[in-house]
């Protein structure tokens, strides 16, 4: 399929720049794969299609305050970085984007903090936007960490607001978020409340969990018009045998298996038997998902509405059928639906 396809008018008006009041208050739209069939209910509202028997699979990783407003040295430019991920502990290096990334050399420092207490230097440009730096840091390892994260913010998008806000510490984090590592939110989990999960309890649908760092690769634009030459960047991704363990036997039993969000479904796919099981994994993915591309393990899929041409879009039209999936889209625009991580969600199954 070609990029093109996936595109569509969207204001800035229809991106939701704050969170519901109640996490599972916002609207659901319910897309049946087979027929095209949609509903328009609460997404509280899930657990009417899920059964005794059936699984949730939840991603629990956890957004660590991973933007920064710092300044250049000598100019005293005002710039942001975004942290990615740690490429080396001892060394105190960081895979980065800079904005504006034009105005950063190899070799500038940058300065952190209300009286400049932490100091980076720029030892590489990995691409036209990435940076490696090296923080100048002489202390104990996790005095540097306490250090980096009390000056750093949510790394909110600047599509939702330019600055993460209060109601960001709680809202832009999953109830179950565990494991830290992510530079954004599993945005489908973030309507999970805790009545809701233990509804799904009381009911006898069950929950499992996988870590998957949801890091840049999401946002990346799609720079070729044939998708099949798109490259995602690599995420750390974790599957523990308990989980698999779950998966394969709600599979085996019939049962419903429900992917909560994007990220699950990228895990879940990465690395599947010839007998359609997974198995305990530890390593990296970068799957990419789209049209054609038949799912192997879930029956169901929990997710936002994506903004145009993203690759996550790309992901819910292969799960839900190129043709259903779009004309949902045209119908949520109809209808007022929100988009974005802060948005309203859909459930297809």
């Amino acid at each position: 399929m070609k990029q093109k396809e996936f595109e569509f008018d969207l204001t800035l008006d229809q991106i939701a720049k704050y969170p519901s009041e109640d996490r599972d208050g916002c609207r659901l739209m319910v897309l049946h794969r087979k027929t095209g069939e949609i509903e328009h209910r609460i997404f509280k509202d899930f657990i009417d299609y899920a059964d005794d028997g059936d699984l949730c699979v939840f991603n629990d990783t956890k957004v660590f305050p991973a933007k920064l407003f710092g300044n250049k040295e000598k100019t005293g430019a005002e710039i942001e970085v975004s942290l990615l991920r740690e490429l080396n502990r001892e060394q105190r290096l960081w895979d980065v984007l800079v904005d504006p990334a034009r105005k950063i050399r190899i070799g500038n420092k940058l300065y952190f903090g209300e009286d400049n207490s932490l100091v980076a230097e720029v030892i590489d440009n990995t691409t036209s936007r990435g940076r490696t730096l090296r923080f100048l840091y002489d202390g104990p390892y996790e005095e540097f960490k306490q250090a980096l994260y009390s000056i750093g913010t949510l790394p909110v998008p600047k599509w939702i607001r330019p600055v993460a806000e209060e109601i960001d510490k709680e809202r832009f984090q999953t109830i179950f978020a565990k494991n830290e590592g992510a530079v954004a939110s599993p945005a489908a989990g973030l309507h999970f409340s805790k009545i809701l999960m233990k509804k799904m309890e009381i009911k006898g649908i069950n929950s499992a969990f996988i870590t998957l760092h949801v890091g840049n690769a999401h946002f990346h634009q799609v720079d070729v018009e044939d998708l099949s030459k798109h490259k995602m960047d690599s995420e750390p991704l974790f599957i523990s045998e308990e989980t698999a363990d779950i998966v394969n036997a709600t599979k085996r039993s019939g049962h419903k298996i429900f992917c909560v969000g994007i990220s699950v479904l990228r895990g879940l796919e990465t690395f599947v038997t010839t007998t359609k099981e997974i198995k305990e994994f530890n390593g990296w993915t970068n799957k990419f998902i789209f049209p054609p591309y038949e799912v192997q393990i879930p029956d169901a899929l929990i997710t936002n509405f994506h903004l145009p041409k993203s690759t996550m879009l790309m992901n819910v039209a292969a799960f839900g059928g190129y043709h259903n999936v779009m004309n949902a889209y045209d119908v949520s625009l109809k209808e007022g639906y929100q988009f974005g991580t802060y948005g309203d969600a859909m459930l297809i199954i």
